[in-house]
């Protein structure tokens, strides 16, 4: 039975941390161990999981100074005991058969390297809609997150391969730049069709300014993987050329609702009027 080492960093998040790792300790797959990493949280994180510690050996306690999501993983890997790793974060969680299943692929399919699943968004109070990733290969890493989250498992190898996590970006995006650094070796992706990830969604709504901050760690993981995007240039020229006929259409659809046509009869007057005076003054 192969061993499976998980790894949960957690940062102000100790009010769900009993749900993700109750989540860990149902799995059907048993040979596992879990570190549990405490990234310099204000909370009561040490409590919660020193009483996992205590309930089960299988737990493991961690404190280090803050300096993110990335850097608490790698950190754990690097420790790792187990050929294949699964991260989840401390507000996230399995559903009880994922590890079971997802190892089987693992195990049948040496070429494969990542193996996720179908998900669900919800909140304390119910559940909401379900994603369903699609991911295969390394163009479907491009632009964003083919695997719409940053929990799976994954060989303790491709880690290594990488040289882990970047620890450079300050906005997210982590598991993206990681799934993209791991495809450009060809490793391959496996989405199981069945819910089994459940993503607790937040109420933090983005302003513009940290929609700038995201555009700028988009451009860096662009420029820190330019030959992978060199690679696959025939792909970038097929995504910009169905991104511009999307905005097309979409732009010919505003055009037939009925506050566009309302729009141009209430300016219809005043273009005639501008119409007038540049003709004039042309005179």
């Amino acid at each position: 039975m192969p061993k499976v080492s998980i790894i949960v960093p957690c940062y102000n998040q100790a009010q769900y941390l009993d749900e993700a790792l109750q989540s860990l300790f149902d799995q059907t797959h048993t040979n596992w161990e879990c570190t549990i990493i405490n990234d310099g949280s204000p909370d009561n994180t040490e409590e919660v999981a020193r009483k996992w510690e205590a309930k089960d050996s299988r737990f493991a306690y961690v404190y280090k100074e803050n300096s993110g999501v990335s850097s608490a993983r790698n950190l754990g890997i690097k420790a790792a005991k187990g050929e294949f790793i699964l991260t989840l974060d401390a507000d996230d969680k399995y559903e009880a058969t994922f590890l079971e299943k997802a190892l089987v692929v693992l195990g049948n399919n040496p070429e494969m390297g990542i193996v996720s699943s179908w998900g669900r968004y919800f909140t304390a109070e119910k559940q909401l809609r379900v994603f369903q990733s699609t991911a295969k290969s390394v163009t479907d890493f491009l632009f964003h997150n083919g695997v719409n989250n940053g929990s799976s498992l994954f060989r303790k190898a491709c880690w290594e391969q990488v040289g882990g996590y970047d620890e450079n970006p300050e906005n997210g995006y982590e598991d993206w730049e990681f799934y993209l650094r791991v495809c450009g070796l060809g490793w391959k992706v496996h989405i199981i069709e069945e819910v089994l990830f459940f993503y607790r969604q937040s109420n933090v709504s983005r302003s513009a300014g940290m929609n700038r901050k995201h555009n700028e760690t988009k451009k860096y993981i662009y420029i820190k993987n330019k030959e992978i995007y060199c690679t696959y240039y025939e792909a970038l020229i097929d995504q910009f050329l169905k991104t511009s006929d999307l905005e097309k259409e979409e732009i010919n659809k505003f055009r037939n609702t009925i506050d566009y046509k309302l729009g141009a009869a209430i300016l219809k007057p005043l273009r005639s009027v501008k119409w007038f005076f540049l003709n004039l003054f042309k005179k």
